[in-house]
């Protein structure tokens, strides 16, 4: 009776082994050394990539194999987008969105957004700011019962009183309340440690703040500084004992320079940066998020009435006039860059603009498809398990008909997306 059950339970683990996949690449890019190698084979068992090999390989086995005919495609690792917001979209109601929407509304929506992300190539996002379902929509996806990218995400970003990230900006004055750390707006260092504490308790993997104004926030300045030195040391400090990074939105030179030097790990958007700041960013080794994606919708949006509220135009319209002149600056004075779009500003799922933006910004297309992978993979802390198509790495793998290096615009038409070794667009 012991034989017959120990050979059945070897028959059975036999059974449930993970099946080989053999994807044929007509190309394949290796991010880590930056070349376009022609005529390869990449084999997934389970999640995780196990050989990278010369040729179209065919095995010669009784096992289970599969093969995935991409050899009319350029394959490459899943992309990695450094700020989206998952929650939400871009439209003329947005604004009283806030009033009619309840959670479940949002949970509904960020799902179908998430599938929409997955499906243009990326596999992992980093989530700045929302009401907190992108924390359970994270888990949802982790548990496989919501179709959707990685997700490592800030919980509700923490601003100041009238600040970007204050929830209430705009509102009649009984309705504006008195928002605090739990809400994620501080006016002090003790306010600063308990907010970024009740974001790590909330369930959040980094820190977002609104180091100065905003764009789209109702109010009139988009550039003043909006956080003490003090206040932004203390969020960094607290967040680094918490195991987590800092993220920084900002757009006057103030309140980055003040960001910078309390050790955020990037800095998101930089629209007003000068030299004098750049040179900061690369003394401290902070990354700048363009978001070059967003400062085009926006331009483009703000032509129609009615499309933002009045007290915003003013604010695209100085921001946009500098955009070119700063990028060009930030390029050529070496600023590092992690990709990151603003997704949730423009539609989900065009995520890959971006990368049509750098290069027509002057960074080559190699560079652009580098820093929405291994540059990103290295900020999440994820550099062995994400970025590179190479062995004993997650297989987040994409294809594209065409080669970017050549036409970066085919990395906006994903034909291939593989997730953790699962296909979701074939």
């Amino acid at each position: 009776m012991k034989k017959t059950l120990l050979f059945v339970c070897l028959c059975l683990s036999i059974t449930v082994s993970a099946q080989n996949t053999y994807l044929h690449c007509g190309k394949l890019i290796d991010t880590k050394t930056g070349k376009v190698q022609k005529q390869m084979t990449v084999v997934v068992n389970g999640n995780k990539i196990t050989q990278v090999l010369k040729g179209y390989i065919r095995p010669k086995t009784n096992g289970s194999v599969k093969f995935i005919d991409l050899t009319s495609k350029t394959v490459m690792p899943g992309f990695i987008d450094m700020h989206v917001h998952i929650e939400g979209e871009t439209s003329p109601t947005r604004y009283l969105d806030t009033y009619t929407k309840n959670d479940a509304d949002v949970a509904f929506s960020a799902a179908e957004i998430a599938q929409r992300t997955l499906n243009a190539g990326f596999t992992t996002v980093r989530d700045l700011g929302g009401s907190g379902v992108n924390v359970a929509l994270r888990q949802a996806i982790k548990q496989g019962k919501v179709d959707g990218p990685r997700i490592f995400t800030a919980e509700k970003a923490i601003g100041t009183t009238g600040g970007h990230a204050d929830p209430t900006n705009g509102r009649k004055k009984d309705l504006m309340g008195d928002p605090g750390p739990k809400e994620g707006v501080i006016n002090s260092v003790e306010d600063a440690r308990k907010a970024v504490r009740q974001r790590y308790k909330n369930g959040a993997d980094l820190i977002k703040i609104t180091a100065t104004g905003g764009v789209l926030s109702v109010s009139k300045n988009g550039q003043n500084a909006q956080f003490t030195q003090a206040e932004v040391n203390e969020v960094v400090k607290t967040a680094n004992e918490y195991g987590m990074v800092v993220a920084a939105h900002a757009h006057g030179i103030e309140g980055m320079q003040r960001a910078i030097k309390a050790g955020v790990q990037t800095i998101e958007h930089g629209s007003f940066m000068d030299k004098e700041t750049a040179a900061l960013m690369k003394q401290y080794n902070t990354f700048l998020v363009p978001t070059l994606s967003a400062g085009k919708y926006v331009e483009e949006k703000a032509k129609i009435p009615n499309y933002y509220p009045p007290i915003i135009l003013p604010k695209i319209a100085s921001t946009v006039a500098t955009l070119e002149k700063t990028f060009n600056m930030v390029r050529k004075e070496g600023v590092p860059i992690a990709f990151g779009t603003d997704a949730g500003v423009f539609p989900h799922g065009e995520n890959a603009k971006e990368f049509r933006y750098m290069v027509a910004y002057g960074w080559s297309p190699m560079f652009s498809i580098q820093s929405a992978t291994i540059t990103n993979a290295k900020l999440l802390g994820m550099e062995e398990k994400i970025g590179q198509i190479a062995v004993g790495f997650l297989a987040d793998i994409v294809a594209s008909d065409n080669d970017p290096t050549k036409d970066i615009s085919t990395l906006e038409k994903i034909s291939f997306v593989m997730k953790n070794g699962e296909i979701y667009k074939q």
